[in-house]
Protein backbone atom coordinates (compact mmCIF):
# COMPACT_ATOMS: atom_id res chain seq x y z
CA UNK A 1 0.00 0.00 0.00
CA UNK A 2 3.05 2.11 0.22
CA UNK A 3 4.39 4.50 2.99
CA UNK A 4 3.64 8.13 2.82
CA UNK A 5 5.51 10.43 5.16
CA UNK A 6 3.48 14.42 5.18
CA UNK A 7 6.08 16.78 6.35
CA UNK A 8 4.50 20.42 7.81
CA UNK A 9 5.07 22.82 9.98
CA UNK A 10 6.19 26.27 10.71
CA UNK A 11 7.33 29.28 8.23
CA UNK A 12 11.13 28.73 8.52
CA UNK A 13 11.34 25.88 10.68
CA UNK A 14 13.38 23.84 7.37
CA UNK A 15 10.69 22.29 5.48
CA UNK A 16 12.67 22.52 2.57
CA UNK A 17 15.92 21.42 4.23
CA UNK A 18 13.89 18.24 5.15
CA UNK A 19 12.48 17.75 2.37
CA UNK A 20 15.74 17.86 0.17
CA UNK A 21 17.21 15.00 2.95
CA UNK A 22 14.50 12.89 2.34
CA UNK A 23 15.11 12.98 -1.25
CA UNK A 24 18.82 12.29 -0.64
CA UNK A 25 17.86 9.30 0.88
CA UNK A 26 15.26 7.66 -1.74
CA UNK A 27 11.88 9.05 -1.10
CA UNK A 28 9.71 10.15 -3.91
CA UNK A 29 9.42 14.00 -2.67
CA UNK A 30 6.20 16.25 -3.69
CA UNK A 31 7.30 19.60 -2.43
CA UNK A 32 4.63 22.67 -1.46
CA UNK A 33 1.16 20.55 -1.77
CA UNK A 34 -1.65 22.46 -1.15
CA UNK A 35 -3.59 20.30 1.90
CA UNK A 36 -6.76 19.60 0.20
CA UNK A 37 -5.08 17.79 -3.08
CA UNK A 38 -3.25 15.23 -0.58
CA UNK A 39 -5.70 12.16 -1.04
CA UNK A 40 -5.19 12.78 -4.72
CA UNK A 41 -1.42 12.63 -5.26
CA UNK A 42 -1.31 9.61 -2.62
CA UNK A 43 -3.75 7.90 -5.29
CA UNK A 44 -1.24 9.10 -8.09
CA UNK A 45 2.18 8.62 -6.73
CA UNK A 46 1.40 5.62 -4.63
CA UNK A 47 -0.99 3.69 -7.02
CA UNK A 48 -0.38 -0.20 -8.80
CA UNK A 49 2.48 0.51 -11.50
CA UNK A 50 4.29 3.54 -10.14
CA UNK A 51 7.03 1.98 -8.56
CA UNK A 52 7.16 4.37 -5.56
CA UNK A 53 6.57 2.89 -2.29
CA UNK A 54 8.23 5.66 0.09
CA UNK A 55 6.20 9.01 -0.86
CA UNK A 56 7.02 11.93 1.44
CA UNK A 57 4.35 14.68 1.09
CA UNK A 58 5.43 18.36 2.01
CA UNK A 59 2.14 20.37 2.85
CA UNK A 60 2.60 23.73 1.02
CA UNK A 61 2.98 27.08 2.77
CA UNK A 62 1.05 28.98 5.68
CA UNK A 63 -1.51 30.38 2.95
CA UNK A 64 -3.00 27.49 2.24
CA UNK A 65 -2.02 24.81 4.93
CA UNK A 66 -5.62 25.46 6.73
CA UNK A 67 -5.76 22.85 9.46
CA UNK A 68 -9.18 22.05 8.13
CA UNK A 69 -8.55 21.07 5.17
CA UNK A 70 -5.05 19.06 6.21
CA UNK A 71 -6.71 16.69 8.96
CA UNK A 72 -9.40 15.06 7.00
CA UNK A 73 -7.48 14.39 4.10
CA UNK A 74 -4.45 13.01 6.80
CA UNK A 75 -7.53 10.95 8.55
CA UNK A 76 -8.79 9.34 5.00
CA UNK A 77 -4.84 8.46 4.03
CA UNK A 78 -4.54 6.47 7.57
CA UNK A 79 -7.84 4.91 6.87
CA UNK A 80 -6.75 3.42 3.65
CA UNK A 81 -4.89 0.94 5.36
CA UNK A 82 -1.48 2.95 4.22
CA UNK A 83 1.43 3.46 6.95
CA UNK A 84 1.35 7.19 7.24
CA UNK A 85 3.25 9.85 9.73
CA UNK A 86 3.12 13.27 10.25
CA UNK A 87 6.06 15.23 11.01
CA UNK A 88 5.89 18.44 11.96
CA UNK A 89 8.85 21.08 12.41
CA UNK A 90 8.92 23.62 15.08
CA UNK A 91 10.97 26.61 16.16
CA UNK A 92 10.63 28.84 19.03
CA UNK A 93 8.43 32.86 17.71
CA UNK A 94 11.65 34.40 18.28
CA UNK A 95 13.79 31.79 15.95
CA UNK A 96 11.21 31.66 13.24
CA UNK A 97 12.02 35.78 13.52
CA UNK A 98 15.35 36.09 13.35
CA UNK A 99 15.39 33.56 10.44
CA UNK A 100 13.08 35.46 8.24
CA UNK A 101 15.09 38.98 9.36
CA UNK A 102 18.52 37.14 7.86
CA UNK A 103 16.96 36.05 4.49
CA UNK A 104 14.86 39.10 3.85
CA UNK A 105 12.06 36.85 2.89
CA UNK A 106 8.58 38.20 3.49
CA UNK A 107 6.02 35.55 5.59
CA UNK A 108 3.60 33.47 3.81
CA UNK A 109 1.21 35.11 5.96
CA UNK A 110 2.08 38.44 4.88
CA UNK A 111 -0.01 41.79 5.02
CA UNK A 112 0.47 42.29 8.81
CA UNK A 113 3.68 42.15 11.44
CA UNK A 114 6.12 39.62 11.27
CA UNK A 115 5.57 37.96 15.35
CA UNK A 116 1.41 38.78 14.35
CA UNK A 117 2.19 36.66 11.28
CA UNK A 118 4.17 33.62 13.11
CA UNK A 119 1.40 33.72 15.35
CA UNK A 120 -1.32 33.54 13.10
CA UNK A 121 0.43 30.84 11.39
CA UNK A 122 0.70 28.51 15.00
CA UNK A 123 -2.66 29.12 15.47
CA UNK A 124 -3.61 27.82 12.07
CA UNK A 125 -1.37 24.34 12.56
CA UNK A 126 -1.63 23.16 16.08
CA UNK A 127 -4.61 20.81 15.30
CA UNK A 128 -2.50 19.14 12.61
CA UNK A 129 0.98 19.55 15.91
CA UNK A 130 -1.26 17.87 18.21
CA UNK A 131 -1.69 14.99 15.39
CA UNK A 132 1.78 14.25 14.61
CA UNK A 133 4.27 11.57 15.19
CA UNK A 134 6.98 13.61 15.22
CA UNK A 135 7.42 17.20 16.43
CA UNK A 136 11.29 17.83 15.65
CA UNK A 137 12.61 20.86 17.02
CA UNK A 138 14.68 22.98 14.82
CA UNK A 139 15.94 25.87 17.01
CA UNK A 140 19.47 24.85 17.90
CA UNK A 141 19.43 22.52 13.99
CA UNK A 142 21.77 24.08 11.26
CA UNK A 143 21.00 22.66 7.84
CA UNK A 144 23.58 20.09 7.79
CA UNK A 145 22.27 18.94 11.17
CA UNK A 146 18.79 18.97 10.38
CA UNK A 147 19.50 16.48 7.37
CA UNK A 148 21.41 14.45 9.64
CA UNK A 149 19.00 14.47 11.95
CA UNK A 150 16.06 13.64 9.03
CA UNK A 151 17.77 10.89 7.30
CA UNK A 152 18.35 9.34 10.76
CA UNK A 153 14.84 9.49 11.24
CA UNK A 154 13.68 8.02 7.61
CA UNK A 155 16.83 7.41 5.48
CA UNK A 156 16.74 3.54 6.51
CA UNK A 157 12.87 3.23 7.69
CA UNK A 158 12.30 0.18 6.62
CA UNK A 159 11.31 -1.37 10.41
CA UNK A 160 7.82 -0.21 11.07
CA UNK A 161 8.45 -0.78 14.83
CA UNK A 162 8.92 2.33 17.07
CA UNK A 163 12.03 4.21 16.54
CA UNK A 164 14.23 5.66 19.87
CA UNK A 165 16.62 8.41 19.36
CA UNK A 166 19.42 8.99 21.89
CA UNK A 167 19.85 12.46 21.84
CA UNK A 168 22.60 14.53 23.82
CA UNK A 169 22.45 18.22 24.52
CA UNK A 170 23.80 21.32 26.45
CA UNK A 171 21.97 23.20 28.60
CA UNK A 172 23.21 26.51 27.99
CA UNK A 173 21.50 25.87 24.19
CA UNK A 174 18.54 25.05 25.60
CA UNK A 175 16.32 21.75 25.95
CA UNK A 176 15.19 20.04 22.83
CA UNK A 177 11.58 20.81 22.45
CA UNK A 178 10.51 17.53 20.66
CA UNK A 179 12.62 15.29 23.73
CA UNK A 180 9.55 13.36 25.51
CA UNK A 181 12.24 12.35 27.99
CA UNK A 182 14.95 14.81 29.50
CA UNK A 183 17.76 13.90 32.08
CA UNK A 184 19.88 16.05 33.66
CA UNK A 185 23.66 14.65 33.71
CA UNK A 186 25.31 17.89 35.35
CA UNK A 187 25.33 16.01 38.66
CA UNK A 188 28.71 14.26 37.48
CA UNK A 189 32.01 15.43 37.52
CA UNK A 190 32.85 17.23 34.14
CA UNK A 191 35.73 16.92 31.97
CA UNK A 192 35.68 20.39 30.95
CA UNK A 193 37.60 21.09 34.33
CA UNK A 194 40.55 19.05 33.84
CA UNK A 195 42.68 20.63 31.57
CA UNK A 196 43.95 17.65 29.40
CA UNK A 197 40.50 16.68 28.88
CA UNK A 198 38.60 19.65 28.02
CA UNK A 199 39.69 19.70 24.16
CA UNK A 200 37.92 16.40 23.62
CA UNK A 201 34.45 15.25 23.31
CA UNK A 202 32.47 12.44 24.54
CA UNK A 203 33.19 10.46 21.64
CA UNK A 204 36.90 10.29 22.51
CA UNK A 205 37.89 7.53 24.70
CA UNK A 206 40.11 9.48 27.36
CA UNK A 207 36.69 11.54 28.10
CA UNK A 208 34.51 8.40 27.60
CA UNK A 209 36.59 6.63 30.03
CA UNK A 210 36.48 8.92 32.65
CA UNK A 211 32.93 9.47 32.83
CA UNK A 212 32.18 6.11 32.94
CA UNK A 213 34.75 5.36 35.81
CA UNK A 214 32.61 6.96 38.37
CA UNK A 215 30.18 5.12 40.16
CA UNK A 216 27.29 7.37 40.21
CA UNK A 217 27.44 7.05 36.40
CA UNK A 218 27.49 3.38 36.24
CA UNK A 219 24.54 3.65 38.57
CA UNK A 220 22.73 6.65 36.53
CA UNK A 221 22.96 3.87 33.58
CA UNK A 222 21.70 0.94 35.33
CA UNK A 223 18.41 2.57 36.53
CA UNK A 224 18.23 4.68 33.18
CA UNK A 225 18.55 1.57 31.60
CA UNK A 226 16.00 -0.95 33.79
CA UNK A 227 13.76 2.29 33.32
CA UNK A 228 13.69 2.38 29.38
CA UNK A 229 13.59 -1.23 29.34
CA UNK A 230 10.12 -1.29 31.17
CA UNK A 231 9.07 1.84 29.23
CA UNK A 232 9.94 1.12 25.61
CA UNK A 233 7.20 -1.74 25.20
CA UNK A 234 5.01 0.03 26.95
CA UNK A 235 5.14 2.91 24.31
CA UNK A 236 5.27 0.57 21.16
CA UNK A 237 2.39 -0.79 22.55
CA UNK A 238 0.26 2.46 23.04
CA UNK A 239 1.37 2.58 19.09
CA UNK A 240 4.12 5.18 19.84
CA UNK A 241 6.01 5.20 16.55
CA UNK A 242 8.96 7.82 18.02
CA UNK A 243 10.68 8.39 21.55
CA UNK A 244 13.19 10.90 21.83
CA UNK A 245 15.50 10.54 25.11
CA UNK A 246 17.84 13.53 25.26
CA UNK A 247 20.42 13.49 28.02
CA UNK A 248 22.11 17.08 28.83
CA UNK A 249 25.06 18.16 30.51
CA UNK A 250 26.45 22.04 30.34
CA UNK A 251 28.02 22.80 26.74
CA UNK A 252 26.64 19.47 25.38
CA UNK A 253 30.42 18.45 24.52
CA UNK A 254 31.34 15.59 27.38
CA UNK A 255 29.11 14.14 29.36
CA UNK A 256 25.70 14.00 27.80
CA UNK A 257 27.57 12.87 24.37
CA UNK A 258 29.52 9.72 26.41
CA UNK A 259 26.15 9.00 28.05
CA UNK A 260 24.08 8.99 25.44
CA UNK A 261 26.61 6.75 23.45
CA UNK A 262 26.53 4.48 26.69
CA UNK A 263 23.13 4.09 26.53
CA UNK A 264 22.29 3.70 22.94
CA UNK A 265 24.82 0.70 23.17
CA UNK A 266 23.00 -0.62 25.93
CA UNK A 267 19.10 -0.69 23.82
CA UNK A 268 20.44 -2.35 21.56
CA UNK A 269 18.14 -5.38 20.95
CA UNK A 270 15.45 -3.47 23.17
CA UNK A 271 13.64 -4.51 20.26
CA UNK A 272 13.03 -0.70 19.02
CA UNK A 273 15.39 0.50 16.85
CA UNK A 274 18.20 2.54 18.07
CA UNK A 275 20.07 5.92 16.76
CA UNK A 276 22.51 8.44 18.73
CA UNK A 277 22.43 12.25 17.73
CA UNK A 278 24.94 14.70 19.31
CA UNK A 279 23.16 18.37 18.72
CA UNK A 280 25.71 20.27 20.53
CA UNK A 281 28.98 18.45 20.08
CA UNK A 282 30.65 20.81 17.56
CA UNK A 283 29.36 23.79 19.29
Amino acid sequence: MGDYLLITGMSGAGRSTAAAALEDAGWYVIDNMPPSLLGQAAAVVGGPGSGQDRVALVIGRAGGARADEALPAIEALRRSGRRVRVVFLDAPDSVLVRRFEGTRRRHPLHGVQMEEAIADERRLLDPIRDQADVVLDTAELNVNQLRVRISELFGDDTDPGMRTSVVSFGYKHGVPLDADLVLDCRFLPNPHWVDELRPFTGLDPPVRDFVLSFAQTRQFLDQVGDLLTTLLPAYAEEGKSYLTVALGCTGGRHRSVALAEELAHRLQGSGSAISVFHRDVGR
